[in-house]
């Protein structure tokens, strides 16, 4: 064999092995899902003391939807009302904050099909036997968190007594304490405090005063975007990865 055919398959080889080499190395890294929310909403989203993550409900939910879509979601927290111009302006790709669907919201952005119906629950002592509906609540009283909906409900009610707080916890407090006969907040709210609880202070009664339902929003152009949010959000309830995720922050569904 000549030297020029042994160089000439050297060189062959070493090309070969700088090719392999090369395709070996190639990583497939995951498209990435910029999500606004405003992460001050407990049991939705919140930021953990310990680790600093953003963690809750939704957080748990657009994660196994980044992940069934092939994405690594990254959360950006800010303020409620910057989610919106967020998506607008292309700074973020999807919202997910607890945002009620409504007509006035749906002329700006895509909202995805409804993952969370919400509305306006009481929270009675486990004890309790004499309040069982909204009616119950007359003449009764009533804390609520100041300026939530749950206290211009309140309001409404006959005769009722009104003892407003600054947060929920504090009204919960009140109530464990003695010193009212129930709560009225968000259905969410009211779930997340059973639930750490234990269900052994207190229990919900009666059903919910109002209907809301929460969105998944992306910018109004972003139709592709909102459709593979919608069929991820259907494979999750089919493989019972969004009950795993319900249970987790609220309990079993009733």
């Amino acid at each position: 064999m000549s030297k020029k055919l042994i160089t000439t398959m050297l060189i062959g080889l070493l090309v070969l092995s700088l090719g392999l080499f090369g395709c070996g190395s190639k990583t497939t890294e995951k498209k990435v899902l910029n999500v606004g929310s405003d992460t001050a909403f407990a049991p939705f989203e919140y930021q953990d003391e310990k680790t600093k993550e953003y963690v809750g409900f939704d957080m748990d939910l657009i994660k196994a939807i980044g992940d069934e879509m092939g994405y690594e979601v990254k959360v950006q927290g800010m303020p409620f009302d910057g989610l919106i111009p967020g998506l607008e302006a292309g700074t973020i790709d999807l919202v997910i904050s607890a945002m009620t669907i409504t007509d006035e919201r749906a002329l700006k952005v895509n909202f995805s099909k409804p993952y969370y119906q919400s509305g306006l629950t009481i929270v009675v002592r486990s004890d309790n036997t004499t309040i069982t509906s909204f009616d119950d609540l007359k003449g009764k009283t009533i804390a609520v968190q100041i300026g939530t909906t749950g206290a211009m409900e309140a309001k409404k009610v006959e005769g009722a007594t009104i003892r407003e707080f600054n947060t929920a916890p504090d009204a919960f407090l009140e109530l464990k304490a003695g010193g009212v006969d129930a709560v009225i907040n968000d259905k969410p709210v009211n779930d997340y405090y059973i639930t750490q609880a234990g269900g052994k202070d207190a229990k919900q009664v009666g059903e919910p005063l109002t209907a809301e339902s929460y969105g998944i929003a992306s910018a109004k152009k972003n139709t592709e975007l909102a459709e593979k949010v919608d069929q991820a959000l259907a494979k999750l309830r089919e493989n019972g990865k969004y009950d795993e995720i319900y249970t987790k922050w609220f309990g079993a569904q009733k």
